[in-house]
């Protein structure tokens, strides 16, 4: 077992342990992922929310012991690289990798668990939402200055940020870290295909092409030619992947 616990919660290792003998049958499940189990637990006055990752194959389970970081550490440390650029993420508590002799068994990441909330998702499909467009204009704000600092955020799908309005300002706080790559040299095309998992809705693109166009000084045509050809491309490469999934469920049979 390799276990990593921030200094400011080093008191909470042995509950940490405790929960993790028994996170099958405690804790209260967050939300409803088809790969990895999210649940969070009460310890003291705190919440602290667990992410176990899929179980993988029998190469990636070598693969993620001896060549490449598990997730459940990508998470941890890319958590404390967004709180130490000044972006918001829920403080990163833990991460913890379980092995056998041929690889990783099983990992955890640990992370405050984030009350008063709601997604992204929540204004993108709800067009009376309150204050829609100025949470849409902070949303592209916070993208344009992750591409800034180099950081691109793959899984840049809506569910992947959690709202809290603080002092009248929404505040963004990104989850589901694992996937992102860091750039000395981040091109225009390159960031702006970074929105590509978001919404294939118009009129809402045109409100973030608007306020990134605004931002980073790209004419605002071109932001959204490239943003609506990114999510044109997806939801091709999302069609394709059902129609296979579709044929792959019949060949079974």
């Amino acid at each position: 077992m390799n276990f990593i616990l921030s200094e400011a919660y080093s008191q909470y290792k042995n509950d940490i342990l405790r929960i993790l003998d028994n996170f099958k049958t405690d804790g209260v499940i967050v939300g409803h992922g088809n790969r990895n189990t999210v649940k969070f637990f009460n310890v003291d006055q705190l919440k602290f929310n667990f992410k176990s990752f899929k179980q993988h194959n029998f190469i990636n389970r070598h693969v993620y012991k001896y060549y490449r970081k598990s997730k459940a550490r990508r998470s941890y440390e890319y958590a404390n690289l967004l709180l130490n650029k000044n972006f918001y993420t829920p403080t990163p508590i833990a991460y913890v990798e379980f092995y056998d002799f041929w690889g990783l068994t099983s990992s955890y990441y640990v992370s405050e668990q984030l009350d008063n909330c709601f997604p992204l998702t929540d204004a993108l499909h709800n067009p009376e939402f309150t204050d829609r467009d100025t949470i849409f204009k902070s949303y592209a704000s916070l993208i344009y200055n992750l591409h800034e600092n180099g950081i691109e955020f793959i899984d840049n799908a809506s569910g992947n940020f959690l709202i809290k309005k603080e002092n009248e300002t929404y505040n963004f706080y990104l989850v589901d870290l694992n996937r992102m790559n860091f750039h000395t040299d981040f091109p225009t095309d390159k960031r702006l295909r970074n929105f590509a998992r978001l919404t294939d809705d118009t009129e809402t693109m045109k409100i973030i092409s608007a306020e990134y166009s605004k931002l980073s000084g790209v004419p605002v045509e071109y932001c959204l030619q490239k943003i609506n050809e990114a999510s044109e491309k997806m939801v091709r490469k999302r069609k394709i992947k059902k129609i296979l999934k579709f044929y792959k469920y019949f060949l079974k049979k």
